[in-house]
């Protein structure tokens, strides 16, 4: 199993990014996928699913209406659209293989907020 993240970033308060995860060595089209973050000094936090059809998502209260998730199957890709960033939107995220916060994940892409 390989995830490799990317696209993270300093932004400040107010801007948007867009986390990529491109996926290897399992069967990507069968199986659901998260996004996990962990700000230093706290525990990682499960932020968003994605099952794996791509027809159904959810999300933790603190991101529902600013993030999305979605993926492209056909290139074993999965996203985060991270808009209306906050100071605390500050973490290291992580593509997480299926539903588990402790999953298969990749190395993670730093975002940090800060103005």
């Amino acid at each position: 199993v390989q995830l490799v993240e990317s696209g993270g970033g300093l932004v400040r308060p107010g801007d948007s990014l867009r986390l990529s995860c491109v996926a290897s060595g399992f069967t990507f089209v069968a199986t659901p996928m998260s996004w996990v973050r962990q700000a230093p000094g706290k525990g990682p936090e499960m932020i968003a699913r994605i099952n794996a059809g791509a027809g159904c998502t959810n999300y933790e209260d603190a991101v529902k209406g600013r993030f999305i998730i979605s993926r492209d199957n056909a290139k074993n890709m999965v996203f985060l659209e991270m808009n209306w960033l906050k100071v605390e939107d500050t973490a290291m995220y992580y593509c997480v293989r299926g539903l588990q916060t402790l999953g298969d994940r990749g190395q993670g892409t730093q975002v940090t907020v800060s103005s």
